[in-house]
């Protein structure tokens, strides 16, 4: 399957042959667009000079990595915080799953482990976990019984909820559109 975020061709062909490079934009997708979270991956290997493996970011100079988050256009709005986090992650690659990202869905029983296991890396709590396993299944074809239920709403067929259900220019508006109901509806509840 082929990722297709409304990003650049070269960064979405990066992030469907590279599992890694699909986590790293999870896990930057936070506090920023997500056009911005997923492409990053693609601009941090060209920075790099060539495509990194988690145990090479996993052992990088945590400064000269934050200096390559900080470097304009920064990878992340908050590029110490996030060069620390994905150093973080591919720290539990490498001690986990050998640095293979798809160890985390290669031989898993059924959606609940899948879940377990995501929601076992740093700064990946049960929402964003679901989101990663809907992504998974949705987009990335990783589709371990129960994987749907394991993302709830996430993993619902033809819901508009997250990066899982982008494929193109409106379904990111249906998606947008979703996010900024539920910001009113918590807002309206937090003013009762």
């Amino acid at each position: 399957m082929a990722i297709t975020l409304p990003i650049d061709d070269a960064a979405n062909e990066y992030l469907t042959r590279s599992p890694l490079a699909l986590l790293v934009g999870m896990t930057l997708d936070q506090q920023i667009p997500l056009e911005k979270a997923f492409s990053s991956p693609y601009v941090l290997a060209q920075r790099l000079g060539h495509e990194p493996t988690a145990h090479e970011l996993a052992e990088f100079d945590p400064e000269a990595l934050i200096a390559i988050f900080a470097t304009p256009p920064a990878l992340h709005r908050f590029p110490k915080a996030m060069a620390a986090r994905v150093q973080e992650v591919c720290r539990a690659l490498a001690e986990r799953y050998d640095g293979d990202p798809a160890g985390l869905w290669d031989g898993v029983a059924d959606g609940g482990e899948l879940l377990r296991r995501v929601q076992g890396l740093p700064g990946f709590g049960k929402q964003k976990a679901q989101i990663f396993v809907a992504l998974l299944g949705k987009q990335y074809g990783v589709e371990p019984d129960g994987w749907r239920a394991a993302a709830g709403g996430y993993g619902e067929e033809g819901s508009h909820r997250s990066v899982a259900d982008i494929v193109d220019g409106p379904s990111l508006a249906k998606v947008r559109e979703y996010k900024k109901q539920v910001k009113a509806e918590a807002k309206a509840a937090k003013g009762n």
